[in-house]
């Protein structure tokens, strides 16, 4: 496989983020900023009061994700972001509020 010089390989981000981040328009807010990075994927509520956001684009657009989260910009509160980075699964369209 050849690597062109310039082109960035897709990625899979998955952050966690806790804080004060359900019902306050977080996932909204976050769904806003992938499509503005044109990313695809997902931002889900979790039971125990964390936001899951799966995103998969550009490194570089998946570390700006992170650091808009990180930003103090978010609606409601974020305490910290926990992120995992893998190999994209590929099969996504859009970015869904879950």
């Amino acid at each position: 496989m050849e690597v062109v010089a310039g082109a960035e390989q897709a990625v899979r981000l998955t952050a966690w983020v806790r804080g004060h981040v359900q019902g306050v328009g977080f996932r909204w807010w976050t769904r806003a900023r992938a499509l503005e990075l044109g990313l695809v994927g997902s931002a889900s509520n979790l039971r125990d009061g964390r936001v899951e956001v799966n995103a998969e684009g550009t490194e570089a657009a998946c570390r700006s994700l992170v650091d808009a989260l990180r930003s103090g910009r978010t609606p409601g509160r974020v305490d910290s972001v926990v992120e995992r980075w893998s190999e994209p699964r590929g099969g996504l369209t859009g970015f869904a509020e879950r």
